[in-house]
C-alpha cells in the first residue's frame, strides 16, 4: 500500500511540474528565430531579443485561464489527498481528491485544445508546436490517470 501511496504522489507531482512548466516557459510554439506561448511573442534580432505581450484574444485569455485553473485544481487535489490521507475512516475512498484532479486534467485538456484550434489565428504559420505545448497534452493524461486512480484507491490501515 505504501508503494502505492508513493506511486501516486510521484505521479500527481510529476504532472502538477509538466503543468508548471508548460504554463511558463515561452515555447508554445517555436522555430530558430522566434518563440511564443500564452503570454508573450519573442524575436531574436540582431540587436538582442524583442518580446511583446502576447494577443488580447479571448481565446488565449480562455487558454491563459484554463491552465492556470489546471494548476490550481492539481495543487488543491495534492493538498485534499494528504487532508484526507490522515482524515479519512478505513474503507472511504478518495472522492474529492480525484475529482479534482480529474478536472485538472480537464482544464489542461480544454486550453491545449484551444490553442489547437485557434492557434493558426495567432502564431506565424512558419512556428511549430514547442515543448511547452507537448508537455501540456502529455500532464493531461498524467493527471487524468491519477485522478482515476484516487476515485478507486480506498484507505487501509
Amino acid at each position: 500500500m505504501l508503494l502505492l501511496l508513493v506511486g501516486i504522489v510521484l505521479m500527481h507531482i510529476a504532472a502538477l511540474v509538466l503543468l508548471f512548466i508548460s504554463t511558463i516557459v515561452s515555447a508554445w510554439a517555436v522555430n530558430s528565430a522566434s518563440s511564443s506561448d500564452l503570454w508573450t511573442n519573442c524575436t531574436t534580432l540582431s540587436e538582442g531579443v524583442k518580446c511583446e505581450p502576447a494577443d488580447s484574444g479571448v481565446w488565449i485569455q480562455a487558454v491563459q485561464a484554463l491552465m492556470i485553473l489546471s494548476i490550481v485544481f492539481s495543487i488543491l487535489s495534492l493538498f485534499l489527498f494528504f487532508c484526507q490521507l490522515f482524515t479519512l475512516k478505513k474503507g472511504g475512498r478518495f472522492f474529492l481528491t480525484g475529482a479534482f484532479q480529474i478536472l485538472a486534467s480537464l482544464f489542461v485538456m480544454c486550453g491545449a485544445i484551444i490553442y489547437t484550434v485557434m492557434n493558426s489565428e495567432w502564431v506565424h504559420s512558419s512556428l511549430n508546436y514547442g515543448y511547452s505545448y507537448i508537455l501540456a497534452w502529455v500532464a493531461f493524461p498524467l493527471a487524468f490517470i491519477s485522478g482515476l486512480i484516487y476515485v478507486i484507491l480506498r484507505k487501509r490501515e
